[in-house]
């Protein structure tokens, strides 16, 4: 089967994140990269030279979908605010790249762009280059380790939530275990309670956070 278009470098990593979302980074081979393509695996050599050129290459395509903080905003907390929420979401979708995108040697342009662009903001927003640092650092362990949470919790909506947390209320020592009881039937049981909203307050707290040290 030929490919619906000539094959080239963007095809060839675009073909590569879908594999890897489907199976996880380790089902990225150039031969099941090649089969989605519709191709043979020596094809894929004029544009990408080894594996290892594709793992670079899908960071930087995951980097491209995080939107960049926007540099009109008066507040630099909106702006990363904005930043921190696309990254979650970009990398709930690509749950692979967690554990990639920070081990790559030879990042993309659009790494590049995109790390340039957030020191940026801190640095026009008069954080000093260690502050920034600190700040990066931060911000985007909580995001990676809220989406890995997120990835693995036994629950993904409200009613599973009302499931799992009444399950574990019915079998629960009230009397031995009483802040745990309080928290299920006061907190995670209430209407419209959303594990997801947690995202956000703590995202605040770290954003204040660095306001009063920035000041």
């Amino acid at each position: 089967m030929s490919p619906a278009r000539p094959l080239s470098r963007d095809l060839v990593l675009e073909a590569a994140v879908r594999v890897a979302d489907r199976g996880g980074i380790e089902a990225v081979t150039m031969r099941r990269v090649a089969q989605e393509l519709g191709v043979e695996a020596m094809s894929l050599y004029h544009h990408v030279p080894n594996k290892d050129a594709i793992l670079d290459g899908v960071v930087d395509v995951v980097f491209t979908e995080i939107e960049l903080p926007g540099a009109g905003c008066a507040d630099w907390r909106d702006a990363i605010r904005a930043r921190a929420g696309s990254a979650r979401a970009v990398l709930a979708r690509h749950t692979w790249a967690l554990g990639l995108m920070d081990s790559r040697r030879n990042p993309g342009l659009a790494t590049l762009r995109h790390h340039n662009a957030v020191l940026g903001v801190l640095r026009e927003a008069g954080f000093s280059l260690p502050m920034a640092a600190h700040a990066i650092s931060l911000i985007d362990s909580y995001v990676a380790g809220y989406v890995l949470q997120e990835a693995n919790l036994p629950l993904s909506t409200p009613d599973e939530v009302q499931d799992v947390a009444g399950d574990i209320l019915a079998e629960l020592p009230v009397e031995e275990l009483p802040y745990l009881a309080e928290m299920i039937v006061d907190h995670a049981l209430r209407p419209g309670y959303d594990y997801g909203d947690e995202f956000g307050w703590g995202l605040d707290l770290i954003l204040d956070g660095l306001e009063a040290r920035r000041k």
